[in-house]
């Protein structure tokens, strides 16, 4: 994916940069945060995380093109296999990897895998920067023995002291990334903040407040899709969608006592959804019950992974 010298107007740089780490380091936090718009759920909730969301960020003449990727855990399902594939096809295909680490759980047995595994994944001489995570939550004296730690355990392109959530040091990061992306033509247009459809971002802020407002493997066990997107003669649009549980019981559940959780979830969602659109938005969910979707080929289109690596 590296630029040309030759292209383009002088000046004018443009790559593609992975965030990675394990489930909950706060990627689709800063992704969000680079991109100036929430365009990935973001939960408390490990794995929330399931597509390869693409997000644009300009930096002066440099386009920064972020690849979201779900986190990087031990799989166990097939989605949870595919889910790992495409966060490292992510990272492998990226002119620069960003390994996202939280301060306050420092060098976990996930983030020493995931070194182990940068060494074999990523193509010799692409660039990896380290940036950890949170660091409001830890004293200075730490952070400084983790980085210390961290680069002792793989040659880390730059380190960076970050809090996705607040703003701290990403100003630091993005500058730095503006300069390392390859020189060469914008992939997207300059207004353009994200490379997925809006049917999917839509559905993507329907599964965020379910899993906010569910508990515990409910949420990893239903998945959201937009049936159908109208767009409507006043400026409106219609959206239904439809929520796919694995049996009855949950199907109660997602309802709730006389359809309450599924009404907020919905108002949550159309409301965010109304915000991100900056237009009116009638919102109709429907969930329906179906056995098998986490073996379905169509199930993991619809989610951008590909059905065969979860083989």
């Amino acid at each position: 994916m590296a630029g040309d010298d030759t292209l383009g107007e002088p000046g004018k740089r443009a790559g593609f940069v992975a965030l990675i780490g394990e489930p909950n380091a706060g990627k689709s936090t800063l992704l969000n945060r680079m991109v100036g718009a929430k365009i990935a759920a973001v939960t408390h909730k490990v794995q929330t995380t399931r597509t390869r969301i693409r997000g644009v960020c300009m930096e002066g003449q440099s386009q920064i093109v972020f690849v979201d990727t779900p986190g990087l855990f031990v799989p166990r399902r097939r989605l949870d296999r595919a889910m790992v594939a495409a966060a490292w096809g992510g990272a492998a295909d990226a002119d620069i990897v960003v390994l996202m680490v939280e301060a306050h759980r420092g060098m976990t047995e996930g983030v020493e895998k995931i070194i182990d595994s940068l060494r074999d994944r990523i193509p010799q001489g692409q660039p990896v920067a380290l940036a950890i995570n949170k660091i409001d939550r830890v004293k200075a004296e730490v952070l400084l023995g983790l980085a210390e730690a961290l680069n002792g355990a793989f040659p880390f392109a730059r380190t960076f002291m970050i809090s996705a959530d607040k703003g701290y040091g990403v100003a630091d990061l993005r500058a730095w990334l503006a300069g390392q992306v390859p020189a060469g033509e914008w992939f997207y247009p300059e207004d353009q903040i994200a490379d997925v459809p809006l049917r999917v971002i839509a559905a993507e802020i329907t599964r965020e407040k379910l899993t906010l407002r569910l508990h515990e493997e409910l949420p990893y066990q239903l998945t959201v899709e937009t049936e159908a997107w109208e767009e409507k003669p006043d400026g409106s649009v219609r959206i239904a969608q439809l929520v796919y549980v694995l049996r009855d019981g949950h199907k109660g559940i997602v309802l709730g006592n006389k359809g309450e959780t599924i009404k907020a979830v919905g108002q949550a969602a159309r409301a965010e959804m109304m915000t991100f659109l900056e237009r009116p938005v009638h919102l109709f969910l429907q969930v329906k019950v179906r056995p098998g979707w986490l073996d379905e080929k169509e199930r993991f289109d619809e989610m951008g992974l590909d059905f065969r690596d979860g083989d």
